[in-house]
This record gives C-alpha cells, sequence and structure tokens, in this order.
C-alpha cells in the first residue's frame, strides 16, 4: 500500500533536512575535524536513531508521546548536554598543522555514536515522527508498507543532505588547514550556539 499524499511527504521533508539542526552541525564539525570520509559513520548514526525513533513512534509509544509532552523535554536538555560535551571535545582537541590527511584519529563506532546519539535525543525529529509523520500513514490498510516506504525515503534524502554538509565543510576544512586551531574553535562555537539556540527557543 503506497502512503497517501507521499509527494507532500517528500517536499515537507526535503524543506525540514535544508533547515540547519545539531545532526548537520555535528557531521560539519566532524567533516572538519576528522575527514568526509569518517562523517559517513555520524551520517549512519543519524539515520539509524531516525529509523528507531520512527518505529517506537508507529508501533510502541506514539499516544504516550502525544499525552506526556514533558518526555520532549528532557530529551532536549539530554541533546543540549551531549552538544556540549561534543564541542568541549572539540575545543580540546590536539591537531598538529598539517595535510588534512593527518588528521586525529576517531574510531568509527565513536563516529557512528555521535550522530545516533545527537540525532536520537533531538526533539525536533521526535515530535515531527510523533505528530507529522503519522498523518501520512492510513492505519486502516497495510501499515508496515507504508511506514517502510515514508521510512526509506526519510533516510536517503537524510543520507543524502547530510553529505551535502559534510562536502560544504570539506571545503571550509581545506581553506583553512594551515591552521587547525581555527577549526576546532569554530566548530566548538558553533555546536554551541545551537545547544543555546535549541534551548532558548524549543519549547513543547
Amino acid at each position: 500500500m503506497f502512503p497517501e499524499n507521499y509527494f507532500i511527504y517528500m517536499q515537507l521533508i526535503i524543506f525540514y533536512f535544508i533547515t540547519p539542526g545539531p545532526p548537520r552541525v555535528v557531521i560539519v564539525s566532524n567533516t572538519i575535524n576528522y575527514g568526509l570520509r569518517k562523517s559517513v559513520w555520524t551520517a549512519f548514526g543519524d539515520i539509524s536513531a531516525n529509523f528507531v525513533q520512527a518505529s517506537l513512534v508507529t508501533f510502541v509509544i506514539g499516544s504516550l508521546l502525544i499525552d506526556n509532552p514533558d518526555i520532549y523535554v528532557y530529551l532536549k536538555w539530554a541533546g543540549i548536554f551531549y552538544l556540549s560535551y561534543l564541542a568541549y571535545e572539540t575545543l580540546t582537541l590536539k591537531i598538529k598543522k598539517a595535510e588534512i590527511k593527518n588528521k586525529v584519529f576517531r574510531s568509527n563506532l565513536a563516529m557512528y555514536r555521535d550522530g545516533f546519539v545527537v540525532a536520537g535525543l533531538s526533539p525536533k525529529a521526535l515530535v515531527f515522527f510523533g505528530t507529522i509523520f503519522l498523518t501520512f500513514i492510513n492505519f486502516e490498510k497495510n501499515v508496515i508498507s507504508q511506514f517502510l516506504i515514508l521510512i526509506f525515503t526519510w533516510m536517503v534524502l537524510d543520507f543524502l543532505s547530510l553529505m551535502m554538509y559534510g562536502l560544504a565543510a570539506r571545503k571550509v576544512a581545506l581553506w583553512l588547514k594551515g591552521n587547525p586551531r581555527t577549526l576546532n574553535t569554530i566548530s566548538a562555537c558553533v555546536l554551541i550556539v545551537i545547544a543555546i539556540y535549541v534551548a532558548v527557543t524549543q519549547s513543547f
């Protein structure tokens, strides 16, 4: 069963992905500090978290989240604290002046964890899945097929948009490669700004 209003859904999520948010900032920061190839794992973590969120909302806890908006507040602050931790970690990196290929090593699992945790704790994504996402599913028909079409569309477009942010970040990294401390400072500041923005503006 094909989801109703599928093309409206596509337009909506494309606009959603264009808008900067914590996952985009994290992949930009990781690309600048560790390279685009490593940041692919951050993108995988992001879309994995979104798959888990969408699954839980659709099949398990959708009504619970809607009836208990305080859950979004707890996730919001957990995400803010993790962004602040990433900013501190980025600012304290010790990188020698060198070519981009000689970046500090970080495991793929750690990169994956960044994407998964930041996306998983994002109230913005959870609100989307808990409200808008569900409206595109007709629960009187084949729910699983509709869900799979919607979530895999999301994952593909999300991954592509993250890679676009990563490519743009790599250009910036190449431009600033002679001063790695500047890269760290910019990345950390942006993460802190996003954390403050989320704290001040997102209410549920």
